[in-house]
């Protein structure tokens, strides 16, 4: 079976349609988690202007548990357990960052289950839910993820097909970008490329 994992963008699935038609389309589990932890932030920036009526301040609540919001609940120390709460509680219209984040930690799930029976039948469940949400930004993602449905349930039916080793070979090329803007040899540019993503041994 051929395994193109992508984006959630329209672009990629309409070439891989077109050019690789037996393929089988997987949305790259690294992005659906990107699009969740976007959800965790994007409630937290209005329910923070909403409430306090300007963007994130050093003493505000929620401003103060922003990068803790964007880690796994598996990887929370208890300090940072209770600075979730402590923040959480703080106000009344602060649930529905919780909410949101429980959602997130919930799609973060499904990519870590023992078994993809396990993890698909989350993925069920969010399809399933987030779609209904009252929390706006949260029924955007469900409406997005439904959208891509077969490509989000994909991954569990294709042994967890990722392009993981695609991203990090980028991440490294956008890094050395900056350092080898002295090369004005095409060549000499590609040879720095393929020495630090392993590509070239000498």
């Amino acid at each position: 079976m051929s395994v193109a994992t992508l984006d959630p963008f329209h672009g990629y699935k309409n070439a891989i349609d077109d050019e690789l038609t037996d393929a089988v389309a997987v949305l790259d589990a690294f992005h659906v988690v990107k699009l969740a932890t976007q959800v965790v932030d994007d409630v937290r920036r209005r329910v923070q202007q909403d409430t306090c009526g300007h963007s994130g301040r050093r003493n505000d609540p929620l401003y103060r548990i922003r990068n803790i919001l964007r880690a796994g609940a598996e990887r929370l120390t208890d300090r940072q357990r209770a600075r979730l709460t402590a923040a959480f509680t703080a106000r009344d219209e602060h649930v529905e960052v919780e909410v949101a984040w429980l959602c997130a930690q919930q799609v973060r799930s499904a990519y870590h289950q023992d078994t993809p029976a396990a993890g698909r039948a989350i993925a069920e469940k969010i399809l399933a839910t987030f779609i209904s949400c009252p929390i706006p930004e949260v029924a955007r993602l469900g409406r997005t993820l439904k959208q891509w449905r077969e490509a989000f349930l994909g991954y569990f039916t294709t042994e967890g097909a990722n392009n993981g080793g695609a991203e990090a070979v980028n991440g490294l090329i956008e890094l050395h970008r900056r350092v080898a803007r002295g090369f004005r040899n095409r060549g000499n540019y590609r040879l720095r490329m393929l020495l630090i993503g392993g590509g070239l041994a000498l």
